[in-house]
């Protein structure tokens, strides 16, 4: 007997919690209650652009690297027969986002941003927001901070190399390249991080500031409930624009079964 044909093959742009979710249910569904079976696996691929040196695997293929800009994902695309096209990468990668709508413009597959919600500040919580890092790392000065936990991620240490009177701190699963604040420490971590732990942190180094980016999601969310609890005020860099008229899905549930509704027959 011939296996069940699979509804279709999806790219997953990757390299975020949710991607992997989105993976791990596309592999294996769950059964939809209370009698139809479950529906097939779509087959998955998953692409991750190479940034982490050990990265966490989802199932299904993954595949490692750059397409060649818009062009050469949509050629990839028609090669491998992708049906459908999910953008799952991280709230800021912005480029890759604009990539993925022209390739989806070009090679006629559709198309589904699969973006978690981004935070948003509480009774208690003390935030200023920033169109992006350069001006956050301008107005850093102004606020007078000493010790300053930076959660921006290490390729945009740059942003911040000129300034050389705080203290900084960085976590990062691998150690930053290129410049970097003069008076700088390293933390290599991989998250979840607990609140607990959160608040060891903060008040281990005694940071009086926090800077991060509006990514959303619960993986690194204690870091601003243990802010907020110290007091400490935070530095929010908005999320960059998306390209317009993209649907999009909040939850790796949510994006499955979007895939599923627009699966071919």
């Amino acid at each position: 007997m011939s296996a069940e044909p699979h509804p279709g093959h999806v790219l997953v742009l990757g390299g975020t919690t949710e991607a992997r979710r989105l993976a791990e249910t596309l592999a294996a569904p769950e059964p939809a209650p209370p009698t139809p079976p479950p529906p097939p696996p779509f087959r998955v691929t998953t692409s991750l652009a190479g940034r982490v040196a050990a990265p966490v695997l989802p199932p299904g293929e993954v595949r490692i690297g750059g397409f060649g800009g818009p062009e050469g994902l949509a050629a990839w695309i028609a090669t491998h027969r992708v049906t459908h096209l999910v953008d799952a990468t991280h709230p800021f990668a912005e480029r890759m986002s604009f990539n993925a709508a022209r390739a989806a413009a070009l090679s006629g597959v559709p198309l589904l941003a699969l973006r978690r919600p981004g935070w948003t500040p509480g009774p208690g919580d003390d935030w200023t927001f920033t169109p992006d890092l350069d001006a956050a790392a301008a107005l850093l000065p102004r606020l007078g901070a000493a010790r300053v936990f930076l959660t921006t991620g290490r390729t945009g240490l740059h942003a911040f190399a000129h300034l050389t009177d705080p203290w900084f701190l960085v976590r990062s699963v691998d150690s930053p390249a290129g410049p970097v604040p003069p008076h700088l420490e390293v933390l290599l971590a991989r998250g979840p991080f607990t609140l607990d732990d959160e608040r060891e942190l903060l008040s281990r180094h005694r940071i009086d500031l926090l800077v991060t980016k509006d990514s959303g999601g619960s993986a690194t969310a204690p870091k601003l409930a243990a802010a907020r609890e110290a007091g400490i005020p935070v530095l929010v860099v908005r999320r960059p624009p998306v390209p317009e008229g993209v649907p999009e899905a909040g939850t790796a549930a949510a994006a499955a079964a979007w895939l599923h509704e627009h699966a071919a027959p």
